[in-house]
């Protein structure tokens, strides 16, 4: 059997730090953020920062199946490994006041090898990983500026088949109420 390993990490930070970070590719990438940003009619709590963190998971998933569907891709499907390994991933970080794919000194596929996603197969896996406080921390805000970036948008839409999305609240790096939010993507298809 051949063995495939492709994985790709993208991440990014506090709204406000990501708009100083990513003006000049938000610009760029505009045009193709309106078109794979789902209003919010389709996509429900995506704007509601305060919504339960079960209707905040639900948008997130939303979201990324919109972007997908809408640049004639295939959705994804859910994960629970790959969703146990993004709820891990976001404990992580808030446990350990680190904002890194390798948060708490562990790799980023750690989690997904943890709970059994990469099991020594064929399998591909990315991550994006983010955070941000009040409005900043909502399913929209954090996923149009994955949208922005170009790392972060090649995974959204990238050769995967399965999602798996954790959300955690906590203090970072000295600011309380920030919500983490994880993607981790995978498959196991060879190529």
């Amino acid at each position: 059997m051949t063995r495939t390993r492709r994985f790709a990490i993208a991440c990014s930070a506090v709204a406000a730090l990501l708009a100083l970070f990513l003006a000049p590719t938000a610009r760029a990438a505009g045009s193709s953020v309106g078109r794979l940003l789902a209003p919010a009619r389709v996509c429900a709590h995506q704007a509601q920062f305060k919504a339960r963190p079960a209707l905040q998971l639900r948008a997130m998933r939303c979201l990324t199946n919109y972007a997908r569907t809408h640049a004639q891709l295939e959705p994804l499907s859910g994960s629970k490994p790959l969703t146990r390994a993004a709820r891990h991933k976001a404990a992580d970080i808030l446990r350990c006041d680190e904002f890194s794919h390798e948060a708490c000194g562990r790799e980023f596929t750690y989690w997904p090898k943890h709970f059994g996603y990469i099991d020594g197969g064929c399998w591909t896996a990315a991550e994006n990983i983010a955070w941000g406080t009040g409005r900043a921390g909502s399913a929209r805000a954090i996923f149009r500026a994955w949208l922005r970036s170009p790392g972060h948008r090649e995974n959204i839409l990238g050769p995967y088949t399965e999602l798996g999305v954790g959300l955690r609240g906590g203090r970072l790096e000295g600011h309380r109420g920030a919500h983490v939010w994880v993607q981790e993507l995978g498959s196991h298809e060879c190529s």
